[in-house]
């Protein structure tokens, strides 16, 4: 059986025929050191992952882990060339004339929100 699901505040879509599911997110990650910085789902949890963390959303990481955490993003991000690069376009959209952001571009707020927590030694989650 096919559905389409549509959570109440649009956090989550899902998209589902028996066993294959897919996830659309929004991502947002919270610290009380910086702003909180939201970004669509795939590329978070790219990097979530980058990080050597799971992925799962919603989680967290404690203070003590966060500077291993940003030492594997920033060697990750750096080993990366574009984020959708290899995608094909959406249908019905003419993509040719968009640029594509790489994943250190899209990772820089993130690396920064860390950074910051870093300093005041405050954890980071993400919902």
């Amino acid at each position: 059986m096919e559905y389409l699901w549509w959570c109440v505040d649009c956090r989550l879509l899902a998209e589902s025929n028996g066993t294959k599911e897919i996830r659309k997110l929004i991502v947002t990650f919270h610290t009380k050191a910086y702003a909180d910085i939201t970004m669509f789902g795939d590329v978070a949890v790219r990097l979530l992952e980058l990080m050597g963390h799971s992925g799962n959303v919603p989680s967290a990481i404690l203070p003590e882990d966060i500077p291993e955490a940003l030492k594997r993003l920033r060697a990750g991000v750096e080993g990366e060339e574009n984020v959708g690069a290899d995608e094909a376009p959406s249908e019905g959209k003419d993509t040719a004339d968009e640029p594509v952001v790489s994943l250190k571009t899209r990772a820089f707020p993130l690396i920064e929100l860390l950074e910051a927590a870093v300093l005041e030694d405050e954890p980071v989650s993400w919902k």
